[in-house]
């Protein structure tokens, strides 16, 4: 006769079974959804939070000289016509242009050597350097700052510029060019021929 005080294990109803399945199943989505943010966040903190803070330390250096990257095209400083070197009133220059995968915009500046040069740089989406052949000169172009630099040119030339910050694929096609040539032959080019370097 079995003794009354053993306790015989009994297998859970179905329906306990199955409830069961679905915490285990459940835990494990949450598990995963988890691991899924945890990595989203060491992405972040290695790509973006790098550049966000390049850039906060940009506008720190630079005041409040932000832009939009989304709608430079469109209005304000940067619009198209309003890119290149112009020469203000009091006989200043100053040089606007974009930086964008893979080009600056414009391709190709006129500038007057031996003149104090103001340039205004920025950029429609990533991060990107322009540097001076046959100078030390370097610009970095931050997505929604205006950097701006103060150069001059001593001798009239053709200076090359190309990226010098990895910036995709396409990243070795992007350059721009500069040419310095005497100032009363910069006061004779016409706004167009200071853009797209059309001398004659």
């Amino acid at each position: 006769m079995p003794n009354s005080n053993s306790k015989v294990a009994l297998a859970p109803p179905p329906a306990e079974q199955e409830s069961a399945g679905e915490v285990k199943s459940s835990a494990k989505k949450m598990i995963r959804v988890a691991l899924i943010s945890i990595t989203l966040v060491c992405v972040w903190l290695t790509v973006r939070f790098p550049f966000q803070a390049e850039s906060g330390l940009e506008y720190l250096l630079n005041g409040p000289n932000s832009v939009n990257p989304q709608t430079l095209h469109l209005r304000g400083e940067f619009v198209e016509s309003n890119l290149g070197s112009t020469e203000d009133a009091g006989g200043a220059v100053t040089v606007r242009m974009i930086a964008e995968q893979y080009l600056f915009v414009p391709q190709c500046v006129v500038v007057p050597a031996g003149v104090p040069i103001r340039f205004r740089i920025t950029s429609a989406d990533v991060v990107h350097k322009l540097t001076i052949s046959g100078t030390e000169d370097q610009i970095k172009a931050v997505p929604g700052y205006v950097v701006e630099t103060r150069l001059q040119f001593a001798r009239a030339g053709v200076y090359e510029m190309p990226c010098h910050e990895f910036c995709g694929p396409g990243h070795y096609t992007m350059r721009s060019r500069l040419i310095a040539v005497p100032p009363e032959a910069f006061r004779n080019l016409s706004r167009e021929a200071r853009r797209d370097c059309a001398l004659r």
